[in-house]
C-alpha cells in the first residue's frame, strides 16, 4: 500500500489526539470494568446510571489489568516488528501473538477450546495452523468467531491511520482474522473506520456512514445500525432504544458467552443518544450492561480521538484518579508497568513511521517528559504518615529548558523536619500485587547500575531554599518497601539542578518506584517543578535471592515455563518445563550492549541455556546445551536460525558458566571463560531486550543470574 504525503494525513495536533484516543480508552475500560456483564436491570437496581466510577462501591481497584488494554497495546506491536510495513499480513500479526502471549497467564481470557474465542484462535497458531485461518468460520464455526475480541483490539489500528479509515479498516480486518470471522471483522472494520475518520470529522452521521462503507450491506451489523437511526429518530429515551436492541438483537438471539452484535449495538446506541458528549455517551454504554468495560472503551477512544482532551475534562475528574496509569503484561515484562504518554507516543511514532517520517522524542527521549497536556505520567503524592507534605502535582506550562511543561510539585505548610514526596510506579505496586481477574506479571524497568537523571527547578515565588532529593523504593524485607535516599540538593527560589545518580546495588531487591523528595529547615511553601525524569545504559545486577525472604525478587522474572522455584546452595532457580522451549525472562527491550552470564545444570532436559536480547518468547539470541552433544548460538525470529555451533559434550547433571555477550550486530559466547561461538547477524538483527534462562522440555537448575555492560560498551 503506497505511503501518501506525510503532510496530507497526519493532522496537527496528533499526538494529542492520540492521547486522548488512548485515555478515553482506559478511561472507559477502567468505568467498566467492576460490573462487567451485568445487565441493564442489575445495574439499575444496584448502582443506578453509572456517571462515575464506582470501583469503590464494589470494593474494587481502579487501575487493573484487562484484556480489552492488553490486547489492543500489544497487537499493534507487530507494525515496528515487522519494520512498519503497511502491508502487514495477517501470518505476521499472529506470530505477533505466539511471541508476546504467554500461554494461562497474560493478555487473554484463558476460558478454554471452544469457549474463549482468543484462546482458541492462540491454540490454532500454537499448532500451526496460521492467520487468517486460526480465526476462520470453517476451523471455529460461526457463535465462536463472531464474539466481542475482534472490535476490543482494534482502536491501536485505527490511531496509526489518522483521517485514512480504509488503512485503518484494512489493517483492522487483517489483525481480527487472526482470532475472528465474520460479523466480528465487520464490527471491527466499521469501528477502526470511525476512529481513523474521527480525527478529521465531527459528524457522528457522517463518521458512520464512513464505517459502514467498509461492510457489506446484507450484514447483520448494516441492519442493526439502520435500525438504531431509526430509533433514534423517532425515540427521544435511550432507555426504550436500549430496550428495542434487547428485543431484536439480545443475547438471546445469539450464542456465546459475549457475541459482537448485541455489544456493537450498544456503542452506536450510546454514540448517538449522547449526541457525542464523552460523558453522557459512556454513561449511556455502562448503564446499558453487557460487555460494559469493552463497549465503553471502545467508544471512550472514539469520542477521546473526536473532541480531544478538553471533551474529556468539560466534566468530572476522570483523568485525576487514573493518573495516566496502565499495565500491559506480556512476555515483554519490561513494558508492563507503562503510562498513557508513553503508549501514545509509541502509537504515534509508528503512525508517523506508516508516512515516512521520524520519530518524536520530547525532551531528547526523557522517559518522562509531561509534554502532553495534563500529564502526570503515574506520579502521585506519597500519603504515608512521614510523607504527606506535598500536596498536589499538576501539570502546568512552563518550567523547562527542552520542552513547554512540566510536573508541579506543590508543598503546603511543609514543616520543618518533614518531608514531601511524588513517586512514579517502576514495579508492581503494592495495590495491584493481588489484582483478580488478570494478573499483573511484570519485570522492573529501572536497574541496579543504570544511570538516573533528571531535571528540577524550585518556583520563584517560593517562601524560601529547599533540599530536593532523588529517591527509590525497593521490596526489601518480607516483600515490604524500604525507602533508598539518592543525591539531594539545595534549592533556593528560582534555582533549578540536574542530578545524575548511578543507581546502586539494591542487593537483588527489584526496584518499586521513584521519584523525588522535598524537605525543608525551616516551614516553607511552595513549589518544584520535574522537568524531566529518565534513566539509560545497561544494569549491572545480579539476579539471586536476596536476604529477607519474600517472593518479589522471584516475580520480576515474567515467566514462561511451566513452574520455576527456588533452589537451594548453588541452584537459585529451578526450571520445570514440559512441552517447547520455556523463557523465564527478566528485563527492558532498551537494554542494547551487555553481558549476560549465569551457572547452568541441565538435570533432566532437552536443550537449556541463557538468552540475551530477549523481545519475548520467540525473539531473542541464546547459548543453547544443545541436542546431540552440541553448544548452539541461535537466533529466535520467525522460527529458530542456527549462528554457530560446534560440538560440545555436555553431561546431564554437570553444571556449566555460560556467557552470552551482544555488542551491536556481534555475538560472542563463551562456556567456563573459554571464548567458544561467535556470529556477527547481519540479518534484521534484535537490537536490544531482556535475559532468560532457557529450559526445553524437562528440568534444569540455574544460579545467579549477572547483567553487566558488555566490554567497551562504556556502560
Amino acid at each position: 500500500m503506497a505511503r501518501p504525503a506525510a503532510e496530507a494525513v497526519l493532522p496537527p495536533d496528533y499526538a494529542e489526539r492520540v492521547y486522548a484516543g488512548v485515555l478515553g480508552k482506559v478511561i472507559g475500560v477502567y468505568l467498566g470494568r467492576p460490573f462487567e456483564n451485568w445487565r441493564y436491570e442489575r445495574i439499575m437496581k444496584e448502582l443506578g446510571e453509572i456517571r462515575y466510577y464506582v470501583h469503590e462501591r464494589l470494593s474494587r481497584p481502579l487501575v487493573v489489568t484487562d484484556d480489552d488494554i492488553s490486547g489492543t497495546f500489544t497487537f499493534l506491536r507487530a507494525l515496528p516488528d515487522y519494520g512498519n510495513n503497511p502491508d502487514i499480513t495477517p501470518q505476521q500479526i499472529g506470530q505477533t501473538w505466539l511471541n508476546y502471549i504467554i500461554e494461562g497467564r497474560t493478555t487473554l481470557w484463558w476460558g478454554g477450546l471452544g469457549n474463549s474465542t482468543e484462546h482458541t484462535a492462540y491454540l490454532r497458531l500454537k499448532r500451526g495452523i496460521p492467520a487468517p485461518q486460526s480465526g476462520s468460520i470453517a476451523q471455529n464455526g460461526k457463535v465462536v468467531a463472531e464474539q466481542i475480541g475482534a472490535q476490543i483490539f482494534i482502536d491501536g489500528w485505527a490511531m496509526v491511520a489518522p483521517g485514512r479509515p480504509d488503512l485503518a479498516a484494512d489493517l483492522a480486518r487483517r489483525a481480527a482474522s487472526v482470532s475472528h470471522d465474520g460479523e466480528a471483522v465487520h464490527a471491527a472494520q466499521l469501528l477502526a473506520a470511525m476512529e481513523a475518520q474521527a480525527f478529521v470529522e465531527q459528524d457522528l452521521d457522517a463518521l458512520i456512514d464512513t464505517g459502514l462503507s467498509f461492510i457489506p450491506n446484507d450484514s447483520v451489523i448494516y441492519r442493526m445500525i439502520s435500525d438504531i437511526r431509526e430509533w433514534h429518530r423517532r425515540e427521544r429515551d435511550w432507555r426504550r432504544a436500549r430496550a428495542l436492541l434487547e428485543e431484536h438483537y439480545g443475547y438471546d438471539k445469539y450464542g456465546g458467552n459475549c457475541h459482537v452484535v448485541p455489544n456493537h449495538g450498544v456503542i452506536i446506541l450510546s454514540l448517538l443518544y449522547g449526541g457525542g458528549d464523552f460523558h453522557t455517551s459512556l454513561a449511556i454504554a455502562n448503564t446499558c450492561g453487557w460487555d460494559t468495560d469493552c463497549n465503553s472503551g471502545n467508544l471512550g477512544c472514539l469520542l477521546g480521538i473526536r473532541n480531544g482532551l478538553a471533551g474529556i475534562e468539560d466534566g468530572p475528574d476522570w483523568r485525576g484518579p487514573v493518573a495516566d496509569r496502565l499495565y500491559i503484561p506480556s512476555a515483554d515484562g519490561g513494558r508492563a508497568i507503562t503510562d498513557a504518554v508513553r503508549e501514545s507516543l509509541y502509537i504515534v511514532n509508528t503512525g508517523r513511521a506508516l508516512v515516512g517520517l521520524g520519530p518524536v522524542a520530547p525532551k531528547s527521549g526523557a522517559r518522562f517528559h509531561f509534554e502532553l497536556p495534563g500529564s502526570v505520567q503515574g506520579f502521585r503524592p506519597d500519603d504515608s504518615p512521614e510523607a504527606r507534605g506535598v500536596a498536589l502535582v499538576a501539570n502546568v506550562q512552563g518550567h523547562s529548558q527542552e520542552g513547554t511543561r512540566s510536573l508541579k510539585v506543590s508543598y503546603h505548610h511543609l514543616a520543618a523536619g518533614r518531608v514531601g514526596r511524588v513517586g512514579t510506579p517502576t514495579f508492581i505496586p503494592p495495590e495491584a500485587w493481588d489484582l483478580k481477574g488478570y494478573a499483573l506479571i511484570a519485570s522492573p524497568t529501572l536497574y541496579s547500575g543504570q544511570l538516573l537523571r533528571a531535571r528540577v527547578a524550585a518556583d520563584p515565588a517560593s517562601s524560601r531554599e529547599v533540599t530536593c532529593r532523588l529517591y527509590l523504593r525497593v521490596y526489601g524485607k518480607d516483600d515490604q518497601l524500604e525507602l533508598v535516599p539518592g543525591p539531594e540538593a539545595a534549592l533556593s527560589p528560582g534555582a533549578d539542578h540536574v542530578f545524575e545518580w548511578r543507581i546502586p546495588d539494591t542487593g537483588g531487591a527489584p526496584i518499586a518506584e521513584v521519584g523525588i523528595e522535598v524537605q525543608s529547615q525551616r516551614r516553607a511553601d511552595g513549589a518544584l517543578y520535574l522537568d524531566w525524569l529518565t534513566w539509560d545504559g545497561p544494569p549491572d545486577v545480579l539476579f539471586a535471592r536476596p536476604p529477607g525472604g519474600g517472593q518479589a525478587w522471584l516475580r520480576a522474572w515474567v515467566s514462561g515455563v511451566d513452574a520455576c522455584t527456588a533452589g537451594g546452595g548453588g541452584e537459585v532457580y529451578r526450571l520445570i518445563h514440559g512441552e517447547g522451549t520455556g523463557l523465564m525472562i527478566q528485563g527492558t527491550r532498551e537494554w542494547t550492549d551487555y553481558r549476560v552470564s549465569a551457572t547452568v545444570t541441565p538435570h533432566m532436559v532437552r536443550s537449556a541455556g541463557i538468552g540475551a536480547r530477549v523481545q519475548g518468547m520467540r525473539r531473542y539470541y541464546a547459548l543453547l546445551l544443545a541436542p546431540e552433544g552440541r553448544l548452539q548460538l541461535v537466533k529466535a525470529l520467525d522460527g529458530i536460525g542456527v549462528l554457530a555451533e560446534r560440538t560440545f559434550d555436555w553431561r546431564l547433571g554437570a553444571t556449566y558458566s555460560l556467557a552470552l555477550e551482544a555488542r551491536g550486530r556481534d555475538l560472542r559466547a563463551f562456556v567456563d571463560g573459554e571464548l567458544l561461538l561467535e556470529a556477527t547477524d547481519g540479518d534484521r538483527p534484535l537490537e536490544g531486550g531482556a535475559v532468560a534462562m532457557i529450559c526445553e522440555e524437562g528440568r534444569t537448575a540455574f544460579g545467579p543470574v549477572r547483567v553487566q555492560p558488555a566490554a567497551g560498551s562504556g556502560g
